[in-house]
């Protein structure tokens, strides 16, 4: 029997439509949907939802934004139905099978995009999609053998968010997992930081997971926190000194979600500071940096600038930073979202609209993007202690990649679904044209 939450489903032929989501950053009011606050009317309807006012006894469900509606789409050309998930990769060169499917990471990225869908109840309707049938066929994926640790945290995640149980073969494996913190010191901070998020969302519906929680958080502050304010990107090793974006991205929001869900202002506090610092450190036109340097402090490679990290996983943990007061916070999400619209280092869209997709990045072109060069650059501005820069010439030595990731348009519908208080960014005209 499944487990009750805060997401209603209810079942179609080959679809669920989940209604009414609870969220602590939305309207909550047993009458009443969420509501974002944002513009003085919605201020409005809130006030008359609060003195009773009889029009407004029956459930507000605001129409998605264009952005919403654009990764909706795109999301129907990466799904693979002979599967029942989503692909590993889409190619934007014009081949005739654009999916590419490589199963550990077909299942990962489709927990990732179920994650998206719990925030867009008012989308999951028209999708051909059974999520509770694309759940259990993404957690089967977790058995196999090049299955990572953070896909079991992005497992409980998802579950918890759509009120699906996890198998229980899932969960005997996570707990064997945390059985014993000292272990997680060897993982990395994609692992510990999505096992934080799955292990807090969990505890929203079993409070036996906390102990589990705070276990993890004491890792990150004991083993992953740089004096720079950044995260390592593992608690022991050489290589933890060389940190992704993605490694600053998993760990503030595990530790957001804990200290929102725990009420630790420690957690936030640590959060705050590495947003802050990435924030010190974005590119002139709102490029997020890829490599740094954690202890320094430093960027070492801006490239790879990627699109996902510009529209969905940047603003993911900013939206949780301007709720908590991190200065400059809202102008930094809007400054690298405007990046992907031609105000970048190519001068170009990273949008196929015809496609309702994204290129997944710019990135360096012939020798100076090789495996070599990459890591010669890195070790050198690391013992240099310096910032690489990202180029003042448009177009120099850089081209785009012509592929696009399925958990990317995930993280659009997490970051931006239910929200109407960035209209300049989610109902563009790019956008809207394209529909």
């Amino acid at each position: 029997m499944r487990r009750q939450s805060g997401i209603k489903i209810h079942r179609g032929h080959r679809s669920c439509r989940i209604l009414n989501r609870l969220t602590c950053d939305q309207f909550n009011d047993q009458n009443h949907a969420r509501l974002p606050t944002c513009s003085a009317q919605l201020l409005r309807i809130r006030w008359l939802a609060f003195i009773g006012e009889p029009q407004l006894k029956h459930p507000i469900i605001l129409p998605p934004s264009s952005v919403i509606r654009y990764a909706t789409l795109g999301l129907r050309r990466c799904y693979m139905p002979h599967a029942g998930l989503w692909s590993h990769k889409y190619h934007l060169d014009g081949r005739p099978e654009p999916n590419e499917s490589l199963p550990h990471s077909d299942g990962y990225y489709s927990l990732n995009v179920l994650l998206g869908f719990a925030r867009n109840p008012e989308i999951v309707a028209g999708e051909p999609y059974d999520l509770e049938a694309i759940f259990k066929a993404a957690t089967r994926s977790l058995l196999l053998q090049r299955a990572r640790i953070y896909a079991f945290g992005m497992a409980l995640w998802a579950g918890a968010e759509l009120g699906f149980d996890v198998p229980a073969h899932v969960l005997a494996k996570i707990r064997d997992l945390n059985g014993d913190p000292a272990t997680a010191v060897h993982w990395t901070a994609q692992d510990i930081g999505l096992m934080l998020s799955g292990v807090i969302a969990q505890s929203r519906l079993d409070p036996a997971w906390c102990k589990t929680a705070t276990s993890l958080r004491d890792v990150i502050f004991t083993s992953f926190r740089a004096p720079s304010g950044l995260f390592f990107d593992s608690g022991s090793g050489f290589r933890r000194h060389f940190a992704s974006f993605a490694t600053q991205v998993y760990s503030c929001l595990g530790l957001y979600h804990y200290g929102e869900a725990m009420d630790d202002p420690l957690a936030i506090a640590a959060a705050n500071a590495c947003v802050t610092k990435l924030i010190a450190l974005q590119g002139p036109r709102g490029e997020w940096p890829w490599f740094f340097a954690s202890g320094q402090g430093t960027v070492v490679d801006f490239y790879e600038v990627y699109s996902v990290h510009q529209h969905g996983m940047a603003p993911a943990i900013l939206h949780h930073a301007i709720k908590h007061g991190v200065p400059g916070a809202r102008e930094a999400l809007v400054k690298g979202f405007i990046w992907l619209f031609g105000n970048n280092e190519l001068g170009c869209t990273m949008l196929r609209p015809e496609l309702h997709l994204f290129y997944r990045s710019q990135r360096r072109s012939g020798i100076r993007g090789s495996r070599a060069a990459r890591v010669l650059r890195v070790l050198t501005k690391a013992a240099l202690h310096r910032n690489d820069e990202i180029g003042s010439a448009r177009g120099a030595g850089r081209t785009l990649t012509l592929e696009t990731r399925s958990y990317e348009l995930g993280w659009i519908l997490w970051s931006f679904g239910s929200r109407r208080d960035f209209p300049e960014l989610t109902d563009r005209p790019e956008f809207t044209e394209a529909l």
